[in-house]
């Protein structure tokens, strides 16, 4: 195997089998696999390309981060975005000992979570000394006069020393239009069980192109970790000779945010009606330990759980979670339910592991499934 570092392909010749490499030389190929990843988004917005303002994709960019705050002994950081990376970099700013401000379009941070929970993590950011401004637009970035950069918004002007643009990622497929492959309707591109695309030689893995979301029985734009060395994987098998398919997602995904793990799996309500589904939901809170002690008790172990369902069957579309502790842990089992096709009605009475010191005899999973079938 040859690996060729620091070095771009230029243009891919289909005709010839080869890839065009920025040091003008040719790579054969007898199987390409496709995986360009994905690009930040950006707000367009004059002055983004000024020194102090950053995107955050890769080791090289957190790196180059690092690098400016300490050479430029920066006080104070703008995030604009409200989503898993600029959550977590509010966090990663504030033990830097450096003050973050978010600036976000909509009311909440981390819409797709119901606003019960978007408002718990809105607490943690206050408690944490991170400001928030919400209906906030970013209009342009110059370079500032008592700081290192200003940002002018349509509520106003701020100086900060640094801006993270935190707007989410975009499949990277400029080379994959060039040589005229399929395109899904999310903008990534289309493949199929095998991580092959429209064309037979040509593989495709990662944040480039789709996955099959499982609940909503669609190709979706995922961009994840854990799909991309999944996809990777079952493509390695298929170009060597093997026979493998790649079965499909639920959409789990996680993050931290100071003190609070929060996790979700499935779909979300308006995913699910989107999918031809008849949402339902219900949230419940209790103790992961104890769940029968108030939830306003001093130094509790909160934890939110909502599960959301068909209306007319039962079935399990999704779940979120937000608290301190054991979070992940109850999303990643009722990942395993939807993976299963579990209905409340099984998931209401799932044999767990039951010891007085590690929970009740009724998790809140049970819970929270006995209580929504409880409305259907």
């Amino acid at each position: 195997m040859n690996v060729v570092l620091k070095t771009r392909v230029e243009e891919i010749n289909i005709d010839k089998a080869c890839v065009e490499l920025s040091d003008g030389t040719t790579m054969p190929y007898d199987y390409l696999v496709m995986g360009t990843g994905s690009t930040a988004s950006l707000p367009n917005i004059p002055g983004q390309e000024l020194e102090g303002v950053f995107t955050l994709k890769n080791l090289t960019d957190a790196v180059r981060i690092k690098r400016y705050l300490r050479e430029k002994q920066c006080r104070k950081a703008t995030i604009i975005g409200a989503g898993f990376i600029a959550l977590e970099m509010s966090e990663a700013f504030t033990n830097a000992g450096i003050e973050p401000c978010i600036v976000y379009r909509g009311k909440l941070p981390a819409k797709r979570w119901d606003p019960e929970f978007s408002n718990l993590l809105l607490e943690a950011l206050h408690e944490n000394g991170v400001t928030f401004l919400s209906e906030t637009k970013p209009v342009a970035i110059e370079a500032g006069k008592n700081s290192h950069l200003r940002l002018l918004t349509n509520n106003g002007a701020m100086d900060t020393d640094c801006v993270l643009l935190a707007l989410g990622v975009r499949p990277n497929v400029a080379l994959a239009e060039a040589i005229g492959l399929e395109i899904g309707h999310s903008g990534a591109i289309k493949v199929d069980f095998s991580q092959r695309t429209s064309r037979e030689e040509v593989y495709a893995v990662g944040d480039c192109c789709e996955a099959y979301h499982r609940i909503s029985q669609q190709w979706d734009y995922i961009p994840l970790g854990d799909i991309a060395n999944k996809q990777g994987r079952v493509a390695g098998q298929n170009i060597g000779g093997g026979t493998m398919v790649f079965p499909g997602v639920v959409g789990s995904q996680s993050f931290k945010l100071f003190n609070l793990e929060v996790s979700s799996t499935g779909l979300d309500e308006g995913e699910a009606s989107r999918s031809g589904y008849h949402p339902i939901s219900a949230i419940v809170w209790g103790n992961p330990i104890a769940p029968s002690l108030a939830k306003s008790l001093p130094g509790s172990k909160r934890l939110g759980l909502k599960l959301i369902a068909e209306k007319s069957t039962g079935a399990l579309l999704g779940a979120q979670a937000v608290g301190t502790e054991n979070v992940v842990s109850r999303i990643n089992t009722l990942a395993v339910a939807l993976w299963s096709g579990l209905d409340l009605d099984e998931i209401g009475y799932l044999d767990f592991g039951y010891a007085p010191p590690f929970g009740g005899a009724w998790d809140p999973i049970h819970i929270a499934a006995q209580t929504l079938k409880r409305k259907i």
